[in-house]
């Protein structure tokens, strides 16, 4: 459609704000289908006579698709659009959504989990972009924090309408999604405009996205599944060895590609690099929360799954609050503070998690969920305000898509090494019986071994935290990207305000 035609003239001040209401809507869809999900996981447990082993395909399966995918999708959107490519990414997640809600099996359900992936990679690649494409860099952060916010607000939601949506089955849960992505994908089609100008060179780095696959799903599946099937299991053993030989072949490859998956001249940033790492810590340390809980509400304390939804919403309340609040302070004061300032924050959160037992008080709990989320919400909005504002326009697409890998990446891990902490301290029959809500307290069990592996996990993300404040400190000044000019003395001044030989 050409520009002319759209509903809102991109050359309006409006327009921005529009754009800020469709990638809203793509954020408040993934945070709603995360949260619902969840809460819904000892019913589809129950339902589909399935496993642990599926159900982490059910909860990661889709975040590994979207995860390796996202950086292509990146390069895609910077050569044929983002607007087209995000506006793809709405269409593919809503078909998906309808194939999960009516599948009839789990081995189904994963294949269009996986499809999810796909449509979930192309709205995240993008998303950040264009809401970096069309605000200024002053209110670069307010918007990204905005965005946030709206993440918050599905985090709060998402548990809440899941234990709702679940009374009526949990297929419920997939499809609501369709509405939201109807809607999503008409503004995406009637609203956005192309922003920047495309590289039409797009190649597809195939090898690249093949060992990424192999080293992620490698470190996944041994991470959930060492403690529970023996470490010396071969396929335990396999994956290990398939992250340990894939990664850094990966990064050889990336380097010497054409064409990368992989921009590794990002990484000469250091703003871009320490905000990356960071993130992944930031991801590592806190995504296992909301599944841990999920787990131990409905178990370990018998809650229902409305009541634990209800139960799991300060988790998302300091991150609804603060997120806009710390994005305006970030285009204010810059980011460095504000971001490890909200990871140890974060730190301090898990820490008092790590006291709770199954008789615990509600109000302690909730206490140490908003700590939890308040970290968050000061840590997002900055950080990811000072990661996209110094990547050069014609790379923001890619530079979007780094972030969120990473991002994901950590969601990975997090929850393989929640499942792998948990799975690895119990009798399996047992561990069964407490993730599908069938096990309700203690009824003549001990929950200690539950408790404990709780305990451990809390504490994998507690020291995930603390080392990404350090690396937080290291990032250098808060900046924006700015183009190379030439100098006087003949060389060129570089983006940083250094000069390059």
């Amino acid at each position: 459609m050409n520009q002319t035609h759209r509903i809102v003239d991109p050359a309006s001040p409006s327009y921005r704000w529009c754009v800020l209401f469709v990638t809203s809507i793509g954020a408040l869809m993934a945070s709603l289908t995360s949260g619902t999900l969840v809460i819904a996981l000892p019913d589809i447990l129950r339902d589909l006579h399935t496993d642990i082993f599926s159900l982490l395909w059910i909860v990661v399966g889709y975040t590994l698709v979207a995860t390796v995918l996202v950086l292509n999708a990146g390069r895609l959107a910077d050569g044929v659009g983002r607007a087209r490519s995000y506006t793809l990414g709405f269409v593919i997640f809503t078909a998906a959504s309808i194939l999960c809600a009516i599948a009839p099996n789990a081995s189904v359900l994963i294949l269009w989990r996986l499809a999810q992936g796909v449509g979930g990679a192309l709205l995240m690649a993008n998303a950040t972009a264009l809401v970096t494409d069309a605000f200024p860099r002053l209110e670069l952060g307010k918007a990204l924090g905005i965005n946030a916010m709206v993440i918050g607000a599905g985090s709060i939601l998402g548990p809440v309408l899941g234990g709702w949506l679940t009374s009526f089955g949990w297929r419920t849960i997939f499809w609501f999604n369709v509405p939201i992505g109807i809607v999503g994908a008409l503004g995406a089609a009637l609203i956005l405009v192309e922003q920047s100008r495309s590289d039409k060179r797009v190649e597809i780095d195939w090898l690249g996205s093949l060992l990424y696959l192999v080293g992620l799903m490698g470190l996944m599946m041994a991470l959930a599944f060492g403690g529970v099937y023996g470490w010396t299991t071969w396929w335990v053993v396999a994956g290990i060895a398939g992250f340990v030989i894939a990664l850094p072949v990966f990064l050889v490859v990336e380097w010497n590609q054409h064409a990368p998956l992989l921009d590794l001249t990002l990484f000469q940033d250091r703003l871009f690099a320490m905000g990356n790492l960071t993130g992944l810590l930031n991801a590592i340390a806190r995504n296992g929360v909301l599944f841990l809980l999920v787990f131990y509400l409905q178990g370990a304390r018998g809650e229902n799954p409305v009541t634990a939804g209800l139960m799991l919403s300060p988790l998302a309340v300091g991150l609804i609050v603060l997120s806009p609040i710390s994005g305006a302070l970030a285009d204010r004061y810059g980011s460095r503070e504000l971001a490890t300032a909200g990871m140890l924050i974060t730190a301090v959160g898990l820490a008092g998690l790590m006291t709770i037992g199954v008789a615990t008080p509600y109000w302690q709990l909730a206490a140490w969920q908003l700590i939890v989320g308040a970290g968050s919400g000061i840590f997002n909005s900055p950080n990811t305000s000072a990661v996209m504002g110094v990547v050069p326009p014609n790379k923001r697409g890619a530079g979007a898509g780094v972030r969120m890998m990473l991002v994901q990446s950590g969601f990975v891990v997090s929850i393989a090494l929640a499942i792998g902490l948990v799975t690895g301290s119990m009798d399996p029959k047992v561990m069964v019986s407490i993730f599908s809500g069938e096990q309700v307290g203690g009824q003549g069990i001990s929950l200690d071994p539950f408790m404990n592996a709780l305990h451990m996990a809390f504490l994998a993300g507690l020291i995930a935290s603390l080392v990404g404040a350090v690396v937080s400190m290291m990032r250098g000044e808060h900046r924006s990207y700015e183009p190379a000019a030439v100098n006087p003395a003949g060389g060129e001044t570089a983006p940083n305000g250094g000069t390059a030989g």
